[in-house]
Protein backbone atom coordinates (compact mmCIF):
# COMPACT_ATOMS: atom_id res chain seq x y z
CA UNK A 1 0.00 0.00 0.00
CA UNK A 2 1.01 3.67 -0.59
CA UNK A 3 1.61 5.58 2.67
CA UNK A 4 3.44 8.87 3.84
CA UNK A 5 6.29 7.69 6.80
CA UNK A 6 8.42 9.96 8.68
CA UNK A 7 12.09 9.24 7.96
CA UNK A 8 13.74 12.56 9.35
CA UNK A 9 12.35 15.22 11.29
CA UNK A 10 11.27 18.40 9.98
CA UNK A 11 11.29 17.08 6.44
CA UNK A 12 9.19 15.71 4.02
CA UNK A 13 7.31 12.50 4.99
CA UNK A 14 8.77 10.03 2.17
CA UNK A 15 5.69 8.63 -0.08
CA UNK A 16 6.77 4.62 0.03
CA UNK A 17 5.30 1.14 -1.41
CA UNK A 18 4.73 -0.31 2.26
CA UNK A 19 3.49 -3.79 2.94
CA UNK A 20 -0.85 -4.03 4.13
CA UNK A 21 -1.37 -4.15 7.49
CA UNK A 22 -2.11 -7.48 9.18
CA UNK A 23 -5.75 -7.79 10.97
CA UNK A 24 -6.23 -7.61 14.42
CA UNK A 25 -7.36 -10.96 15.99
CA UNK A 26 -9.75 -7.58 18.05
CA UNK A 27 -10.10 -5.26 15.40
CA UNK A 28 -10.16 -4.43 11.73
CA UNK A 29 -8.45 -3.17 9.17
CA UNK A 30 -10.22 -0.13 7.12
CA UNK A 31 -9.22 0.91 3.84
CA UNK A 32 -9.06 4.89 4.93
CA UNK A 33 -11.72 7.15 3.18
CA UNK A 34 -10.16 10.67 4.75
CA UNK A 35 -7.82 11.48 7.31
CA UNK A 36 -7.21 14.84 9.23
CA UNK A 37 -3.70 16.54 9.32
CA UNK A 38 -3.35 17.93 13.31
CA UNK A 39 -1.00 19.98 15.10
CA UNK A 40 -0.74 16.71 16.96
CA UNK A 41 0.40 15.28 14.08
CA UNK A 42 3.17 18.06 13.66
CA UNK A 43 4.37 17.49 17.20
CA UNK A 44 5.89 14.03 15.62
CA UNK A 45 7.33 15.05 12.87
CA UNK A 46 9.42 18.09 14.29
CA UNK A 47 10.32 15.52 17.25
CA UNK A 48 8.85 16.56 19.94
CA UNK A 49 5.91 13.77 20.83
CA UNK A 50 8.24 11.65 22.48
CA UNK A 51 6.50 8.28 21.11
CA UNK A 52 6.94 9.18 17.68
CA UNK A 53 10.14 8.01 16.00
CA UNK A 54 11.46 7.94 12.27
CA UNK A 55 9.92 4.99 10.50
CA UNK A 56 6.40 5.82 11.64
CA UNK A 57 3.08 6.11 9.64
CA UNK A 58 1.13 9.24 10.94
CA UNK A 59 -2.24 9.76 11.02
CA UNK A 60 -4.83 9.46 13.88
CA UNK A 61 -7.75 11.73 12.95
CA UNK A 62 -9.55 8.99 10.48
CA UNK A 63 -12.53 7.39 9.43
CA UNK A 64 -12.59 4.31 6.84
CA UNK A 65 -14.62 1.08 5.24
CA UNK A 66 -13.75 -2.56 6.80
CA UNK A 67 -12.04 -4.36 4.69
CA UNK A 68 -10.93 -7.17 6.97
CA UNK A 69 -12.12 -8.27 10.48
CA UNK A 70 -10.63 -10.71 13.07
CA UNK A 71 -11.75 -13.54 14.75
CA UNK A 72 -12.98 -10.95 17.86
CA UNK A 73 -14.02 -8.17 15.91
CA UNK A 74 -17.15 -6.19 16.74
CA UNK A 75 -17.55 -5.06 13.05
CA UNK A 76 -18.01 -6.37 9.51
CA UNK A 77 -16.69 -6.21 6.28
CA UNK A 78 -18.33 -3.37 4.61
CA UNK A 79 -18.96 -1.20 7.75
CA UNK A 80 -18.09 2.76 7.38
CA UNK A 81 -16.63 3.67 10.27
CA UNK A 82 -14.68 6.45 12.58
CA UNK A 83 -12.31 6.62 15.29
CA UNK A 84 -11.46 8.55 18.07
CA UNK A 85 -7.15 8.68 18.36
CA UNK A 86 -7.18 6.73 21.74
CA UNK A 87 -8.78 3.27 21.59
CA UNK A 88 -9.32 1.82 24.85
CA UNK A 89 -9.13 -1.82 26.15
CA UNK A 90 -12.44 -1.70 27.62
CA UNK A 91 -11.85 -3.78 30.26
CA UNK A 92 -9.97 -1.96 32.51
CA UNK A 93 -11.00 0.07 35.71
CA UNK A 94 -10.98 3.38 33.57
CA UNK A 95 -12.91 1.95 31.25
CA UNK A 96 -15.69 0.28 32.89
CA UNK A 97 -16.15 3.93 34.82
CA UNK A 98 -16.66 5.32 31.14
CA UNK A 99 -13.25 6.92 31.46
CA UNK A 100 -12.19 5.48 28.05
CA UNK A 101 -9.94 8.51 27.18
CA UNK A 102 -7.60 7.57 30.33
CA UNK A 103 -6.82 3.68 29.62
CA UNK A 104 -3.61 2.79 30.46
CA UNK A 105 -3.58 0.24 28.00
CA UNK A 106 -4.80 2.48 25.35
CA UNK A 107 -3.35 1.66 21.54
CA UNK A 108 -2.53 4.77 19.21
CA UNK A 109 -2.29 4.74 15.40
CA UNK A 110 -0.26 7.46 14.14
CA UNK A 111 2.06 7.76 17.13
CA UNK A 112 2.21 4.26 18.48
CA UNK A 113 1.40 2.14 15.89
CA UNK A 114 0.90 2.99 12.06
CA UNK A 115 -1.75 5.78 11.28
CA UNK A 116 -3.68 6.76 8.65
CA UNK A 117 -1.65 8.75 6.61
CA UNK A 118 -1.91 5.26 4.21
CA UNK A 119 -4.28 3.51 1.60
CA UNK A 120 -4.94 1.03 4.95
CA UNK A 121 -5.06 1.27 8.39
CA UNK A 122 -5.60 -1.71 11.14
CA UNK A 123 -7.38 -0.70 13.87
CA UNK A 124 -6.79 -2.64 17.35
CA UNK A 125 -10.15 -2.79 20.08
CA UNK A 126 -12.54 -1.83 17.23
CA UNK A 127 -15.24 -1.51 19.79
CA UNK A 128 -14.39 2.11 19.78
CA UNK A 129 -15.21 3.37 16.04
CA UNK A 130 -18.43 4.53 15.38
CA UNK A 131 -20.86 4.20 12.51
CA UNK A 132 -19.88 6.97 9.77
CA UNK A 133 -23.89 7.37 9.26
CA UNK A 134 -24.71 9.71 6.91
CA UNK A 135 -21.60 12.31 7.43
CA UNK A 136 -19.12 12.50 4.77
CA UNK A 137 -15.75 10.99 5.15
CA UNK A 138 -13.81 14.22 4.79
CA UNK A 139 -16.41 15.97 7.55
CA UNK A 140 -15.99 12.78 10.05
CA UNK A 141 -12.05 13.05 9.41
CA UNK A 142 -12.16 16.81 10.48
CA UNK A 143 -14.44 15.46 13.66
CA UNK A 144 -11.45 12.59 14.42
CA UNK A 145 -9.13 14.84 16.97
CA UNK A 146 -9.92 18.35 17.48
CA UNK A 147 -13.78 18.02 17.40
CA UNK A 148 -14.35 15.74 19.65
CA UNK A 149 -11.55 16.82 21.99
CA UNK A 150 -13.28 20.26 22.18
CA UNK A 151 -16.99 18.39 22.89
CA UNK A 152 -15.46 16.86 26.08
CA UNK A 153 -13.56 19.87 27.05
CA UNK A 154 -16.75 21.58 26.84
CA UNK A 155 -19.50 19.20 28.18
CA UNK A 156 -17.34 16.38 30.24
CA UNK A 157 -14.62 19.01 31.71
CA UNK A 158 -15.76 22.81 32.43
CA UNK A 159 -19.55 22.17 31.94
CA UNK A 160 -19.81 25.39 30.09
CA UNK A 161 -23.69 26.65 30.43
CA UNK A 162 -25.39 28.69 27.88
CA UNK A 163 -24.71 32.29 28.32
CA UNK A 164 -21.52 32.18 30.08
CA UNK A 165 -18.53 33.45 28.33
CA UNK A 166 -15.99 31.17 26.45
CA UNK A 167 -12.83 32.09 25.75
CA UNK A 168 -10.84 29.83 22.83
CA UNK A 169 -6.84 30.64 22.82
CA UNK A 170 -5.81 30.25 18.92
CA UNK A 171 -8.42 29.52 16.43
CA UNK A 172 -6.41 26.38 14.83
CA UNK A 173 -8.70 23.33 14.29
CA UNK A 174 -9.22 23.01 18.20
CA UNK A 175 -10.25 26.23 18.83
CA UNK A 176 -12.82 26.32 15.79
CA UNK A 177 -14.28 23.34 17.00
CA UNK A 178 -14.67 24.96 20.28
CA UNK A 179 -16.35 28.02 18.77
CA UNK A 180 -18.40 26.46 16.78
CA UNK A 181 -19.47 23.92 19.77
CA UNK A 182 -20.03 26.47 22.50
CA UNK A 183 -21.54 28.49 20.08
CA UNK A 184 -23.87 25.63 20.08
CA UNK A 185 -24.34 25.04 23.53
CA UNK A 186 -25.15 28.99 24.14
CA UNK A 187 -21.90 30.37 25.21
CA UNK A 188 -20.89 33.92 24.21
CA UNK A 189 -17.36 33.16 22.99
CA UNK A 190 -14.17 35.75 22.68
CA UNK A 191 -11.71 34.14 20.02
CA UNK A 192 -7.57 35.13 20.52
CA UNK A 193 -5.06 34.92 17.52
CA UNK A 194 -1.87 36.66 16.15
CA UNK A 195 -3.55 36.11 12.42
CA UNK A 196 -6.24 38.39 11.05
CA UNK A 197 -7.63 36.66 8.42
CA UNK A 198 -8.15 33.57 11.14
CA UNK A 199 -9.53 36.22 13.43
CA UNK A 200 -11.49 37.35 11.07
CA UNK A 201 -12.97 33.52 10.00
CA UNK A 202 -13.99 33.19 13.61
CA UNK A 203 -16.46 35.94 13.60
CA UNK A 204 -17.66 35.12 10.41
CA UNK A 205 -18.71 31.38 12.46
CA UNK A 206 -20.05 33.56 15.42
CA UNK A 207 -18.03 34.67 17.30
CA UNK A 208 -18.87 37.60 19.78
CA UNK A 209 -15.32 39.51 19.93
CA UNK A 210 -12.05 38.65 18.75
CA UNK A 211 -8.67 39.62 20.31
CA UNK A 212 -4.97 39.68 18.16
CA UNK A 213 -2.36 38.63 20.96
CA UNK A 214 -0.25 41.17 18.97
CA UNK A 215 -1.56 44.28 20.47
CA UNK A 216 -1.13 43.94 23.64
CA UNK A 217 -2.52 42.19 27.64
CA UNK A 218 -4.81 39.68 25.50
CA UNK A 219 -6.55 38.48 29.28
CA UNK A 220 -7.29 42.26 30.31
CA UNK A 221 -8.92 42.82 26.74
CA UNK A 222 -11.24 39.94 27.89
CA UNK A 223 -11.89 41.27 31.14
CA UNK A 224 -12.88 44.69 29.53
CA UNK A 225 -14.83 42.83 26.62
CA UNK A 226 -16.85 39.66 29.26
CA UNK A 227 -17.52 42.66 32.09
CA UNK A 228 -15.26 40.68 34.44
CA UNK A 229 -13.61 38.08 32.83
CA UNK A 230 -14.70 34.67 30.87
CA UNK A 231 -16.25 31.66 32.86
CA UNK A 232 -14.55 29.50 30.95
CA UNK A 233 -11.07 29.88 28.87
CA UNK A 234 -10.21 26.77 26.66
CA UNK A 235 -6.06 27.00 26.08
CA UNK A 236 -5.53 25.51 22.38
CA UNK A 237 -1.94 25.57 21.68
CA UNK A 238 -0.08 23.67 24.35
CA UNK A 239 2.06 26.69 24.81
CA UNK A 240 3.31 28.88 28.19
CA UNK A 241 2.02 31.98 26.83
CA UNK A 242 -1.55 31.39 25.91
CA UNK A 243 -1.41 29.18 29.05
CA UNK A 244 -1.38 32.24 31.19
CA UNK A 245 -3.25 34.45 29.29
CA UNK A 246 -6.15 31.81 29.52
CA UNK A 247 -6.06 31.78 33.61
CA UNK A 248 -5.55 35.25 33.78
CA UNK A 249 -8.42 36.21 31.46
CA UNK A 250 -10.82 34.46 34.17
CA UNK A 251 -13.47 35.94 36.58
CA UNK A 252 -13.73 34.20 40.03
CA UNK A 253 -14.07 30.68 40.08
CA UNK A 254 -13.74 30.39 36.19
CA UNK A 255 -12.80 27.50 34.60
CA UNK A 256 -9.26 27.22 32.65
CA UNK A 257 -9.36 23.89 30.13
CA UNK A 258 -5.96 22.93 28.98
CA UNK A 259 -6.08 21.60 25.53
CA UNK A 260 -3.32 22.38 23.72
CA UNK A 261 -0.76 19.77 24.08
CA UNK A 262 2.27 20.81 26.06
CA UNK A 263 5.07 18.31 24.67
CA UNK A 264 8.82 18.77 24.38
CA UNK A 265 10.24 22.24 25.29
CA UNK A 266 6.10 23.40 26.45
CA UNK A 267 5.90 20.26 28.71
CA UNK A 268 7.01 22.03 31.74
CA UNK A 269 5.82 25.54 32.36
CA UNK A 270 5.98 28.79 34.36
CA UNK A 271 2.32 28.47 35.45
CA UNK A 272 0.57 32.48 37.64
CA UNK A 273 -0.47 30.28 40.00
CA UNK A 274 -1.57 33.32 42.14
CA UNK A 275 -4.14 34.00 39.57
CA UNK A 276 -5.59 30.31 40.24
CA UNK A 277 -5.06 30.86 44.09
CA UNK A 278 -6.64 34.70 44.33
CA UNK A 279 -9.36 33.98 41.55
CA UNK A 280 -10.48 30.38 43.45
CA UNK A 281 -10.20 28.79 40.01
CA UNK A 282 -10.49 25.09 38.64
CA UNK A 283 -8.11 23.64 36.14
CA UNK A 284 -9.01 21.02 34.14
CA UNK A 285 -6.97 18.95 31.54
CA UNK A 286 -8.83 16.93 28.87
CA UNK A 287 -7.02 14.64 25.77
CA UNK A 288 -9.70 12.38 23.75
CA UNK A 289 -12.99 11.88 24.31
CA UNK A 290 -14.28 8.47 26.04
CA UNK A 291 -15.99 6.74 22.55
CA UNK A 292 -19.74 6.10 24.20
CA UNK A 293 -19.83 9.83 23.94
CA UNK A 294 -19.86 9.72 19.73
CA UNK A 295 -23.41 9.34 19.59
CA UNK A 296 -23.83 12.79 21.34
CA UNK A 297 -22.01 14.68 19.56
CA UNK A 298 -22.89 12.81 16.02
CA UNK A 299 -26.08 13.11 16.80
CA UNK A 300 -26.09 16.68 17.24
CA UNK A 301 -24.40 17.12 13.68
CA UNK A 302 -26.60 14.69 11.67
CA UNK A 303 -29.26 16.34 13.19
CA UNK A 304 -27.97 19.98 11.46
CA UNK A 305 -27.90 21.57 15.02
CA UNK A 306 -24.10 21.63 14.37
CA UNK A 307 -22.34 22.41 11.38
CA UNK A 308 -18.46 21.84 11.26
CA UNK A 309 -18.28 21.62 7.74
CA UNK A 310 -16.62 25.39 8.00
CA UNK A 311 -13.78 23.98 9.64
CA UNK A 312 -12.55 21.72 6.45
CA UNK A 313 -10.35 24.33 4.22
CA UNK A 314 -8.62 22.16 2.19
CA UNK A 315 -8.70 18.74 0.80
CA UNK A 316 -5.51 17.31 0.15
CA UNK A 317 -3.82 13.93 -1.41
CA UNK A 318 -1.59 12.21 0.73
CA UNK A 319 1.25 13.90 -1.27
CA UNK A 320 0.41 17.36 0.48
CA UNK A 321 0.93 16.02 4.18
CA UNK A 322 4.45 17.38 4.11
CA UNK A 323 3.18 20.80 3.24
CA UNK A 324 0.89 21.01 5.86
CA UNK A 325 2.92 19.48 8.43
CA UNK A 326 5.74 22.42 7.55
CA UNK A 327 2.99 24.75 8.16
CA UNK A 328 2.55 24.29 11.73
CA UNK A 329 6.20 25.61 12.72
CA UNK A 330 4.60 29.17 11.42
CA UNK A 331 1.41 31.08 12.24
CA UNK A 332 -1.48 28.95 10.01
CA UNK A 333 -3.98 30.23 7.38
CA UNK A 334 -7.79 29.39 8.53
CA UNK A 335 -9.27 25.69 8.91
CA UNK A 336 -8.03 22.35 8.42
CA UNK A 337 -6.82 20.60 5.95
CA UNK A 338 -8.75 16.89 5.69
CA UNK A 339 -6.07 14.20 3.07
CA UNK A 340 -9.00 12.11 0.55
CA UNK A 341 -6.70 11.11 -2.25
CA UNK A 342 -4.58 8.56 -1.04
CA UNK A 343 -3.13 8.02 -4.45
CA UNK A 344 -1.66 11.13 -5.58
Amino acid sequence: MRAAVLREYNAPLSIEEVPDPHCPEDGVVLKVLACGVCRSDWHGWCGEHPRVKPGQIGGHEYCGEVVEVGARATHRVGDRLVAPFILACGRCPACQSGAQNTCPNQRLPGFVEPGAFAEYVAVPFDHNLSPLGDLSPVVAAGLGCRVTTAWHALTGRAAVQAGEWLAVHGTGGIGLATLILGRALGARVVVVDVVEEKLTHALGLGAEAAVDAREGDVAAKIREITGGGAHVSVEALGIEVTTNASIECLRPLGRHVQVGMPVGHSARMQINMNAVYMGNLALYGTRGMPSWRYPSLLSLIEAGRVDVSPMIAREIALSGVSGELAAFNGPTAPGVAVVNDFLN
